[in-house]
């Protein structure tokens, strides 16, 4: 299995056309034409879609799911897909897209959930159905035509990271999963600042993208590979996003959060500095940080 490409795109074409008409996933033009996107240029008739998003929105989440898990077999963990965990917000009527857990069932324990990923891809180029002959022709990347795919959407954006933000404060048995943003496109220049502070910030440990080339043009200054922080990066390899997917494992970690004055702080610190090891005194630190009482009641 590839990193998301043409062909990915193609792939679900052909997969959905087996229960869906062509005019549910393609626009049709005055001339007859089925196309992917209304081109930037066309001046017909124009219409809605709204079948195909749960399509490409199914399609894309079991896409992301099989692709993890062939990051992570060898650590003998799950990719799970619609994985509920109510502890940690994770409902019913809101699971997670997928996660990588040591349990394969759908009921999560916190406890097992190792990351968490919410998938927001779309379909990034252009294309033609030749209804005829049954072929896919690609007529342009995403420069080149109306819609707003993947990560470029403010709206896809904004929902992700509010969902982040409230499993981030569901319960402190979230604040030890890493939450990934998963894309197949770049993000717009506006939101490099606010993802690179979310990512310092440790509220979302990544956005992603799985798409190596969404532009025709590779070397366009569009396509980057990371914002200055890091928030943002885009993934050229699959041995690049196994490193990336081990690393968030491979050490716990702790979100943690405050507002507290400098006096308070300064108790803290001088506090938890009285642990013997480094790990016993970042437990410390956020125990404290996150007790209102500075862990009176624990004898400190």
């Amino acid at each position: 299995m590839n990193l998301w490409c043409k062909s990915s795109e193609v792939d679900f074409f052909r997969k959905s056309l087996h229960f869906a008409t062509p005019e549910q996933l393609f626009y049709v033009t005055d001339t007859g034409k089925y196309l992917a996107y209304w081109p930037r240029d066309y001046k017909g008739k124009k219409t809605t879609i709204q079948s195909r998003n749960s399509l490409i929105g199914s399609f894309t989440e079991k896409w992301a799911t099989d692709i993890i898990q062939q990051m992570v077999n060898d650590n003998k963990l799950y990719a799970v897909q619609g994985a509920i965990c109510e502890e940690i917000a994770l409902t019913r009527q809101s699971p997670a897209d997928v996660v990588i857990s040591r349990s394969k069932g759908i009921e999560q324990k916190p406890e097992d959930i190792l990351v968490i990923f919410e998938v927001k891809m779309s379909l990034v180029w252009n294309w033609q159905y030749i209804k005829e002959k049954s072929v896919f022709k690609c007529i342009g990347d995403y420069k080149t035509h109306s819609g707003t795919p993947g990560l470029l959407r403010s709206d896809s954006m904004l929902k992700a990271i509010g969902k982040s933000i409230n499993i981030r404060v569901s319960s402190p048995s979230a604040s030890r999963i890493p939450i990934i943003i998963l894309g197949n496109t770049p993000i717009t220049s506006h939101y490099y600042n606010k993802v690179d502070h979310l990512y310092r910030a440790g509220i979302i440990q990544g956005f992603w993208s799985v798409n190596p080339s969404p532009l025709d043009n590779h070397d366009n200054r569009d396509n980057i590979k990371s914002t200055p922080k890091g928030g943002f990066f885009r993934f050229d390899t699959l041995n690049e996003l196994k490193s990336k997917i081990d690393l968030l494992y491979s050490k716990e970690m702790s979100f943690f959060s405050g507002m507290k004055n400098k006096r308070d702080l300064g108790q803290i610190i001088e506090i938890a500095n009285r642990a013997k090891t480094y790990e016993e005194k970042g437990e410390l630190f956020i125990n404290l940080l996150e007790s209102d009482i500075y862990g009176k009641k624990k004898g400190y």
